[in-house]
């Protein structure tokens, strides 16, 4: 009988601390002469100012939504309503370059002034050159970050090939170099 009654004192204390119920204070006697470090600096201090509320975004499959409205002649892009639904802070696109792939047009040097940068190959395959990572193939479940105003072009890519790529912020520079 003794263990039913520590059990069913146990569990409801778990429901009391589940439920938000406050614990009984502790005795400040074992903390009397530690002295707390202050909770504030200066920077912390300082007050970012507020982002306005993200709201949802849903998107769902359809050929229609792809435009060939973005930064590249040789691709179309499906946006999937992150830039709206987030003010701005972060875009993300299903990218199909299309094929095939003419090097003359898409292999030029470039950077983003980007903040994060992340693709994911969806389907196909892309041939990447990154500064300071050489070529790269990228296959079907590929994944790579370019970290911001690294150097990178593309070199070649399969016909079928479907990219998601994620930038943050959704507006951003590209800056191209001269052959």
């Amino acid at each position: 009988m003794a263990k039913k009654a520590k059990s069913r004192s146990a569990s409801q204390a778990a429901v009391k601390r589940r439920s938000g119920a406050k614990p009984a204070a502790r005795s400040t006697a074992r903390t009397a002469g530690k002295a707390k470090a202050p909770t504030t600096t200066a920077k912390s201090s300082a007050k970012k100012p507020a982002r306005p509320k993200q709201r949802i975004a849903i998107s769902h499959h359809r050929e229609e939504d792809f435009k060939a409205d973005g930064l590249r002649t040789y691709a179309k892009y499906r946006d999937l309503g992150i830039a709206a639904a987030s003010h701005g802070l972060a875009q993300a696109h299903v990218i199909r370059l299309q094929g095939p792939c003419n090097p003359d047009e898409v292999s030029k040097l470039h950077f983003h002034d980007v903040e994060f940068q992340m693709v994911y190959v969806l389907k196909g395959w892309v041939k990447t050159y990154m500064d300071g990572e050489g070529e790269t193939l990228m296959k079907e479940g590929s994944a790579w970050t370019q970290p911001p105003k690294i150097k990178h072009m593309i070199l070649d890519y399969s016909d079928d090939v479907e990219l998601l790529e994620v930038i943050l912020p959704a507006e951003f520079r590209t800056v191209e170099f001269k052959a």
